[in-house]
């Protein structure tokens, strides 16, 4: 018998909607929900540990997002024919919806959580991770797992109008892109991409996504109470306290640690003091082996809160920052570019402590990304990958392949870029930046450092870009706040928000933003927002600095591009069999061929670094797709000879009839008589005749002869004749 499935519909603005059903599927998880939109279904569960495992101080959540290709009636075009590891847009997804779960649960929480989140149906029309977050909250939301509810919205403005959940092809016309993830009370995470809006444009579309998700909440909350789950929530107990340690601690280390951030100091000279004020309390107990390993897990824990603490009212009270610097200063910056001198365009940003090395390498179509997904399909042409070493923070720890941050970090800096490249670059661009050094942002460096890679390799870039991150210290009890430009990596840790925002001198085009406390409201994000752009402008000025302009001519090693088209019949004699033609053509000049069928044409794409050999190609192309015009005039040279005319080559491979009539003005007894084999004559092109075959005339290029008038026969000789007649 099938199980009779309880369910709640959402109805959005524009009257689409949403249904989120539970207990027919996974019925062995804590939670389990099948969101439906359209004919876009994902499948969501949770489980939650009952106890944390032992030492475990945090909160191990684990969010998995998974595209199934059968989802979309296709099979996986990899050699096992399953899915394999996730791709980068399901990374994405994944960190969408983990970073806006993670700080909705108590900070004492710290059982093992596991979120999976599965693509079962896909509808064209319906993009799914738009509803991956509100699938993973309401599956938490039957559950007695303590929790806030939260949920996401992707908004797009189309012309001029703001919409939500929009289907891919709104999504490739808009002009706004964001993804907003919040609880009732607050937004909590925002990231996106923007056409140059401004700021005011920017917090309207968040309002609106804000007022969207709070209906879905509505109906977490109407759903858990027809399971039974509102309340009560499960109870719990993961940490251990000792508040006679606690109170020691904050005696001995508020003082310090405050007057240690109050001095300037580098991050390893900072982080030296701090930990040997821990390692001063410590040292009381030595002699008391049985004291010291009581106080020690309590200390560390302590001394972490304490200088916590120092640090954010330091800012707070006295607007004084780690390294010294007020909240609106944007730390020292130098730029360099034409570093490396063999790449295609390279350049180093460095801003304090933070330092990216940015490559630009240029390519044909045949290096794009083949992206191939379930919901996602293409070539694309342009990517950015950003790397960070574990030397860049000071750390020895071994390579484990490409982490979700790393993905994250380089679709922010590729969709911050992508834009302001030229929109009839013929060029495959890949951007690679390598994190140096790590003190705040490095993100926002390699936005800064492409942006004077992309203009040092002389692509005509329609506007640079610059960078910032900002952050944010709160006081819930004063209700004071402050917001802080160009944040450190500690200030990052100790601080409410990280908040990246990247423009143009017009205006944004793209953010992310993640806040760690709830109630966090619009007019601090609309002062994070203007300030962020007076940053943006101070760091841009910098870049225009070393570089006012891209280079007017890509570099002598870069390669050059040549397109053309030919006719689609044509395509099969430029390829040849079994490649043989172009593949020899490519050997013999040292370029890269790539052809693209379109509907009725070829497109031919040369790219080689030496312009004489892409001259080379592109002249025996064109007389391997030789397709004459009527009425011009062709170089020719005479093959043979037949009595009714002659054969002539007009292009390599391509013959046509002069016929004897048309060799001469004058009436030819043989063809000889007016060319032999080998001769070298101009003919032009008069079209076809009904047997599709070409019709060529030497004769039209000739000047015609005078005509020459007979001489009259005398009178009188006419008369006599006539009279002879009349006589007759």
């Amino acid at each position: 018998m099938i199980p009779q499935a309880i369910t709640e519909k959402i109805t959005l603005s524009d009257g689409r909607e949403i249904t989120i059903e539970t207990g027919k599927l996974a019925k062995q998880a804590d939670g389990s929900v099948v969101v439906r939109m359209g004919d876009t279904m994902l499948l969501a569960t949770v489980v939650a540990n009952k106890e944390a495992n032992p030492g475990v101080d945090f909160l191990p959540l684990t969010v998995d997002y998974r595209e199934k290709f059968y989802a979309a009636g296709r099979i996986p075009g990899n050699f096992f024919r399953r899915e394999a590891k996730p791709s980068d847009d399901e990374v994405l997804t994944m960190r969408l919806v983990d970073r806006v779960l993670r700080p909705m649960f108590p900070e004492d929480f710290h059982a093992e959580v596991q979120v999976m989140i599965s693509l079962i149906s896909y509808d064209k029309n319906v993009m799914p991770e738009a509803l991956a977050g509100l699938a993973a909250s309401a599956a938490i939301a039957i559950t007695d797992i303590p929790f806030t509810l939260i949920s996401e919205a992707r908004v797009i403005r189309l012309n001029g109008e703001l919409m939500i959940n929009p289907s891919k092809e709104q999504l490739d016309q808009a002009d706004i892109d964001i993804m907003v993830g919040a609880s009732k009370d607050s937004v909590v995470m925002v990231e996106g991409e923007m056409s140059e809006i401004s700021e005011r444009e920017m917090l309207d579309a968040i309002e609106f996504a804000h007022a969207e998700i709070k209906k879905q909440i509505e109906a977490q909350e109407s759903l858990a109470a027809k399971v039974g789950k509102s309340l009560p929530k499960r109870e719990y107990s993961h940490e251990t306290h000792d508040e006679e340690i606690r109170e020691k601690v904050w005696a001995y280390g508020y003082d310090k640690f405050y007057d240690i951030a109050k001095h300037p100091s580098d991050k390893h000279e900072r982080g030296d003091k701090f930990a040997q004020v821990e390692a001063d309390f410590l040292a009381q107990y030595e002699g008391d082996e049985e004291e010291l390993a009581r106080v020690t897990p309590f200390a560390h824990i302590y001394f972490h809160d304490v200088q916590k603490e120092a640090v954010r009212q330091l800012i707070l009270n006295e607007g004084i920052r780690l390294d010294g610097r007020d909240p609106k200063t944007i730390r020292p910056i130098w730029t360099e570019v034409d570093y490396l001198p063999s790449t295609h365009g390279s350049a180093i940003f460095t801003r304090g402590e933070t330092q990216a090395l940015a490559t630009v390498t240029l390519g044909s179509s045949k290096d794009a990304n083949m992206v191939d997904g379930v919901v996602t399909n293409f070539d694309e042409k342009f990517f950015l990958h950003y790397n960070f070493p574990p030397f860049s923070t000071g750390e020895a720890r071994p390579l484990r392949g490409t982490s979700r941050r790393e993905v994250g970090h380089g679709n922010l800096a590729q969709r911050a870029l992508a834009q302001m490249l030229p929109d009839d670059c013929p060029y495959t661009v890949r951007i690679v930046s390598e994190v140096l050094e790590s003190n705040g942002s490095s993100s926002m460096a390699t936005v800064c450092a492409g942006t004077l890679a992309i203009m040092d390799s002389g692509l005509q870039m329609k506007k640079p870009v610059s960078g910032i991150a900002m952050g944010l210290i709160t006081d819930t009890k004063s209700g004071k706040f402050t917001v802080l430009s160009d944040i450190l990596g500690d200030e990052d840790h100790l601080g409410d928000m990280d908040f990246k925002v990247t423009g143009t001198a017009d205006g944004i085009t793209a953010c992310q933003m993640d806040i760690k406390v709830q109630g966090l409201s619009m007019e601090i994000m609309e002062t994070a927002l203007l300030q962020a752009k007076e940053g943006r402008e101070h760091i841009l000025g910098k870049l225009l600095e070393t570089l006012p302009a891209p280079r007017p001519q890509l570099k002598p090693n870069a390669p050059k591009v040549v397109v053309i088209e030919i006719p689609k019949e044509f395509i099969g004699a430029v390829i040849g069999p079994g490649g043989k033609v172009i593949q020899e053509m490519q050997k013999e000049t040292e370029t890269v061929i790539a052809i693209t069928e379109l509907e009725t044409t070829g497109r031919v794409e040369i790219n080689g670094v030496i312009q004489e050999n892409i001259d080379r190609v592109v002249e025996r192309i064109k007389q391997i797709a030789f397709v004459p015009e009527v009425g011009e005039t062709y170089h020719s040279v005479v093959k043979s000879i037949k009595p009714f005319g002659a054969f002539v080559e007009i292009a390599k491979g391509v013959e046509g009839l002069v016929h004897i009539s048309e060799l001469e003005h004058r009436r030819l007894e043989k063809v000889e008589d007016s060319v032999n084999i080998g001769d070298k004559i101009d003919v032009k092109f008069l079209g076809y005749d009904d047997k599709k075959k070409m019709k060529l005339s030497r004769k039209a290029l000739l000047p015609k002869p005078e005509r020459t008038e007979k001489p009259a026969k005398p009178a009188e000789k006419i008369e006599d004749k006539t009279q002879d007649n009349k006589e007759a």
